[in-house]
């Protein structure tokens, strides 16, 4: 069952009027939410581990029309099906002995090989510690993040206020 929103919440009110604002007259939101969206890129691309730093340089900003929304991060199939191992890097994983299935079961008898490498017939994978950048880069930012965007918000309503009554 799918979850159902409320328009009953000024959030709902707050964002209909904004984009109403957005389709009869400029807003500030736009500029300040790719300054802030660029703010967090660039602190990510400092946290993100480097190896040889095209993960970094992956990483992009999109903000909609409206300014109501903002993407950060890697964007894209193509590169989110390159860089699928960033995930790994940011909550680390948890290793693998292939000795025994759940229920002390064993295992089929097969070897793992990709076609060129060998890896044996049970290969032990080692847990790897989280390198944590996406978070960290968001939670560094946000109060400048947040204190933008009211201010945005607060001078587009402002000025819808004294320009356009209809809005």
């Amino acid at each position: 069952m799918a979850a159902r929103r409320s328009r009953m919440s000024g959030d709902f009110k707050l964002r209909r009027t904004l984009r109403n604002i957005h389709s009869t007259m400029d807003n500030e939101l736009v500029p300040a939410m790719q300054e802030a969206a660029d703010k967090v890129l660039a602190t990510m691309r400092e946290l993100v581990p480097r190896g040889t730093g095209a993960s970094a340089a992956a990483l992009k900003t999109f903000v909609s029309k409206s300014g109501l929304d903002a993407e950060i991060g890697i964007r894209g199939k193509k590169d989110m099906r390159r860089f699928y191992y960033l995930k790994f890097l940011e909550y680390g994983t948890k290793g693998y002995t292939g000795k025994k299935r759940a229920g002390g079961r064993n295992r089929q008898n097969r070897n793992k090989s990709d076609g060129t490498n060998f890896y044996g017939k049970y290969p032990d994978i080692p847990a790897r510690p989280a390198h944590p950048w996406l978070r960290p880069a968001m939670d560094v930012n946000k109060e400048f993040v947040l204190a933008s965007i009211r201010a945005a918000v607060a001078r587009t309503l402002n000025k819808a206020s004294r320009g356009a009554s209809d809005v």
